[in-house]
């Protein structure tokens, strides 16, 4: 049986880094999706996060709605359950969610369109356990594009002036247990494409995310204990023109026996600056991408975020 996740060891990176981006750029190519082990994201950040995560969504309804901003698109803090959709879907996801974004340096001129994230005061250790996997991410992140970047025959460092300020977003997912076993073959998470440049994922204690392939089937995605999963999302697919897509994948519901359980899940979402011009890169062009009109990051994730319910229109 074809592996399509085969893991790529992030230890590659430091012997062989042309062997190390043309592993990871093969399985994009493919599915859209990659397995890195041996990442250098610490277990006790990842623990501290998970523990303060769980302990958050334990608070009474009223405490959580303290940190719901919906004017400004739920781009910080919580979000309740059953508000955000899948691109062309009515039916909300079954899951909340917290949002940590970027700390922007005093007088940046993304301050405009960035917020600053909320403390949750109620839980001792939130704050700084969400903002140490955040930093811990957002530096990961930039690395592996060091070695998207090799893959597309672009210089090492060619992402890093373009997603050093980027709106990149630490979710903290919770899908709450379902007390009635859910119909078989029912989905927590619709089907849908990622809207930022490339996604970590580290790995949900319940399973269930599965991603379209190409041939139209559904895959199960079970990485190895410790390993991190990385997606292309919908701007890296502009900006490569189609070269490397970002997949359709969705989170099924468990079996009967697993339902009662709740799924904790925690993407980083890594985004390009917001005055960044998304427009397919030539060399994507001549291998036969397809160029889309451009765009800059702030107005396709604007556009985006009404599409899944997040930014409501105006009436």
């Amino acid at each position: 049986m074809k592996q399509y996740f085969e893991p790529i060891p992030y230890s590659l990176w430091h012997s062989d880094k042309v062997a190390f981006s043309a592993a990871l750029g093969r399985s994009f190519r493919e599915t859209g999706f990659g397995v890195i082990t041996g990442h250098p994201v610490s277990q006790k950040a990842i623990d501290d996060n998970l523990a303060s995560t769980k302990a958050f969504f334990a608070l009474p309804a009223d405490a959580k709605e303290k940190y719901h901003d919906a004017p400004g698109g739920r781009q910080r803090g919580y979000t309740p359950f059953g508000t955000e959709n899948a691109k062309g879907q009515t039916q909300a996801d079954l899951k909340e969610f917290w949002h940590t974004g970027r700390d922007l340096p005093p007088g940046s001129p993304y301050r405009g369109t960035m917020k600053d994230t909320p403390s949750a005061s109620e839980v001792p250790d939130f704050d700084r356990a969400t903002r140490a996997l955040y930093a811990s991410l957002d530096s990961f992140g930039a690395e592996l594009l060091k070695g998207v970047a090799l893959h597309l025959n672009l210089p090492e460092d060619w992402f890093g002036d373009k997603v050093n300020f980027g709106n990149s977003i630490l979710r903290l997912l919770h899908y709450p247990p379902q007390m009635d076993p859910p119909p078989e073959g029912s989905v927590r998470a619709g089907a849908h494409e990622d809207i930022n440049v490339i996604t970590l994922l580290l790995g949900a204690e319940e399973a269930g995310l599965e991603v379209k392939h190409r041939s139209g089937k559904w895959l199960g995605v079970n990485p190895p204990p410790g390993a991190l999963v990385i997606n292309c999302g919908d701007m890296l697919q502009r900006y490569t023109g189609g070269i490397l897509p970002s997949t359709t994948h969705r989170v099924v519901n468990p079996a009967p026996e697993r339902s009662k359980f709740p799924r904790y899940s925690t993407p980083f979402f890594l985004h390009f600056n917001q005055d960044f011009l998304i427009e397919a890169l030539p060399g994507c062009l001549a291998e036969g991408g397809r160029a889309e009109k451009p765009i800059t990051a702030q107005d396709f994730l604007m556009e985006r975020l009404r599409e899944i319910g997040l930014v409501k229109e105006r009436s």
